[in-house]
């Protein structure tokens, strides 16, 4: 079908064309907000509201321009409006926060340190079990690859494998997690 044939009939409510169009891109869609975020519960809240939004505004569709564009500048804006539900969140936080009694530094620390750490336990969420179970284990529990390798009954390399992917994803979220820690 036509891009140009697709949006007249989205701009009309075809809701099979809009069938099509959902299964046609919801992968891109998906894994394009995925690798922004590297979040899969909010990948796929962006997706669903992404396409929520280009039913909503189907009328205000161009037929000039092509699916794809428009599609994506409603992920990119749907993305936007995720981060900043998020960081209205985070400030209201801070914001409670800013309320205590500030005798101590150590009531701001003991909350961010909560902070950073449920964000911490929602990343880990998304991992195999076996890694995070593995990764838990090594880095809380604070027990030697032998013997996690013991009690799982795999082997020693393996739980190498499991922790440096552990490390490796958790690299790449800490450092918004910290940011994000710092700026609420």
């Amino acid at each position: 079908m036509a891009t140009f044939n697709t949006i007249a009939a989205l701009k009309t409510g075809d809701r099979l064309v809009f069938e099509q169009v959902f299964h046609d891109h919801y992968e891109s869609v998906y894994f394009y907000l995925l690798g922004k975020t590297k979040t899969k519960y909010i990948a796929e809240e962006g997706t669903q509201l992404t396409f929520i939004k280009l039913w909503q505004y189907k009328g205000n569709l161009d037929e000039g321009l092509a699916l794809n564009i428009q599609l994506f500048r409603i992920v990119r804006t749907t993305l936007i409006d995720l981060i900043r539900k998020e960081e209205k969140k985070n400030t209201h936080t801070a914001g409670a926060a800013a309320r205590l009694p500030l005798h101590s530094n150590e009531v701001w620390e003991d909350l961010m340190g909560r902070e950073v750490k449920a964000r911490l336990n929602n990343s880990m969420r998304a991992m195999p079990a076996v890694r995070k179970r593995v990764f838990e284990m090594s880095r809380i529990r604070e027990m030697s690859n032998k013997e996690i390798a013991s009690e799982l009954s795999i082997s020693v390399k393996a739980v190498e494998f499991h922790i440096s992917k552990a490390i490796r994803y958790l690299k790449h979220i800490l450092p918004v997690l910290l940011f994000i820690s710092m700026a609420a």
